[in-house]
């Protein structure tokens, strides 16, 4: 119901419309946007279809087009369109990205093919090409240096720091000893609590503690069993502070703050590496090896020093590895934030991969953190995501680190050759030629008469604009 106010206005503005000669269209617009700009209630509560019926009502001039196009997308398969609907909330749909594969990945011998789901045009071409150029070179070198996670209650203590020191060491075995029912199974597995250090941060904010904990979660990615053991951590500490007889009544009141994973982990690392003799780099875009290697390493450099180059350069790694980790069902966004974080660990965001020249031969490397997990949530339910592990020969959380970092390994080195050689826009246009022909609805007869005008010529949107009105004029 509209409030007085906004009553009046309405009522106004209906004598307005009256004595307009575009009194019903306009009148249709007001109502419309009085619709538009209202709060839905109960929406979660309303079914698909409803959810669907109000929106295209709501914010389209169409509504039966947009719920077509909605319904174009949903799975034909019941069972697996409901289990896509379960995944989020108010789920109205999927949106589709392309799973492509990368073959011809040499690492540690053993030949891989990489499912990547990403829709940025040149990234599989570009993936590929790196492997094949590396697979006659030694192929890809990998190790998991450690697999440590991380999580944090954080609280406040108004106290002597001595003194609370001093109950931490008293009450740190409790902290194991009460989340063994939840320890239990991952423990048998071979993971668990690593341990758990009181951290003072004082200094940062007046009273402001932490309980650092670091596990080790095995295939899992861990974060309900990390999150869990923390939550049991900081009910703990409460319960045992309050009864601690050497703390003040103030000291026992800690005040817990929040209990959470840190997306963070810069010790569970992993490398990935190339490297050959100068001379075997030479191929049809590198005629002069040496004058490659040393340009290669430069701009790696460049981006080691520069902020705003190692944003692009450090992009085109993530480029690789989240189109594995979103088609293995991993949490690329846990993994941007923690890789960006590590970009910047020594006060400048700079390069993740680093190059050098050295006694004639050429390496390629790069670190990285990533907290990957093969065995529940996404992974045991979504049928692609399995049929990507399944690819992929079903890997173990540190095997699927080290495919995820030669991924982005391998798409660094495609674009770096690129930009010292070609340039980047000689092949990534002509992997985008495909998107600006389906935007203008191009016949196949255009398109091979297109694709051929452009088989020796720079690509751009404005050229191929141009031909196109060539070829319908």
């Amino acid at each position: 119901m509209l409030n007085p106010k906004t009553n009046l206005l309405f009522i106004g503005r209906n004598e307005l419309l009256k004595k307009s000669s575009k009194s019903v269209s306009l009148r249709g617009n007001y109502y419309n946007q009085l619709r538009m700009n209202q709060a839905v209630s109960g929406f979660s509560k309303l079914s698909k279809e409803e959810k669907i019926a109000w929106i295209a009502k709501t914010y389209f001039s169409t509504p039966e087009n947009a719920i077509q196009l909605l319904k174009n997308y949903w799975n034909t398969d019941e069972k697996i369109q409901q289990l896509h609907d379960e995944f989020i909330e108010n789920t109205i749909s999927n949106f589709y990205i392309p799973l492509g594969v990368a073959p011809n990945f040499l690492i540690n011998g053993k030949y891989k093919t990489i499912p990547m789901a990403i829709e940025e045009s040149s990234v599989v071409a570009a993936a590929s090409k790196a492997a094949k150029f590396w697979s006659t070179r030694g192929g890809f070198t990998t190790r998991v240096i450690n697999t440590e996670k991380i999580g944090q209650v954080h609280f406040i203590f108004n106290g002597a720091t001595e003194k609370l020191n001093t109950f931490f060491s008293k009450i740190k075995n409790d902290l194991f000893t009460e989340t063994e029912s939840i320890t239990k199974n991952m423990q048998a597995r071979g993971g668990g609590i690593l341990d758990v250090v009181l951290k003072d941060k004082t200094d940062l904010i007046p009273n402001y503690f932490q309980l650092h904990a670091s596990f080790e979660t095995r295939d899992s990615m861990g974060a309900n069993f990390i999150n869990s053991c923390l939550e049991q951590f900081a009910k703990t500490l409460k319960e045992k502070a309050s009864q601690y007889e050497l703390f003040s009544e103030n000291e026992k009141d800690v005040q817990i703050i929040m209990s959470i994973l840190s997306n963070y982990v810069p010790n569970c690392l992993v490398r990935a590496e190339v490297s050959c003799p100068i001379s075997d780099l030479e191929e049809k875009h590198i005629p002069n090896p040496q004058e490659f290697a040393e340009k290669f390493v430069q701009a790696v450099q460049i981006a080691e020093v520069e902020p705003f180059r190692a944003v692009t350069h450090n992009k085109g790694i993530m480029n690789g590895v989240d189109a594995v980790v979103l088609a293995t069902g991993n949490d690329f966004r846990a993994v941007e934030a923690g890789i960006h974080a590590y970009a910047s660990r020594n006060g400048q965001y700079s390069s993740l991969s680093h190059a050098k020249i050295e006694n004639g031969v050429f390496s390629f490397w790069m670190e990285i953190p990533l907290a990957l997990g093969t065995v529940g949530g996404l992974t045991s339910l979504h049928p692609l995501v399995k049929l990507a592990l399944e690819m992929l020969e079903k890997p173990s959380a540190q095997e699927l680190m080290q495919i995820v970092a030669v991924a982005g390994l391998a798409q660094n080195f495609a674009a770096l050759r690129s930009l010292t050689t070609t340039g980047i826009q000689d092949g990534h246009m002509k992997m985008h030629l495909n998107n600006i022909l389906n935007q203008f609805d191009a016949s196949e007869e255009e398109r091979i008469s297109i694709r051929k005008h452009f088989k020796n010529q720079t690509v751009s949107h404005s050229a191929v604009v141009d031909l196109m009105k060539q070829l319908r004029n």
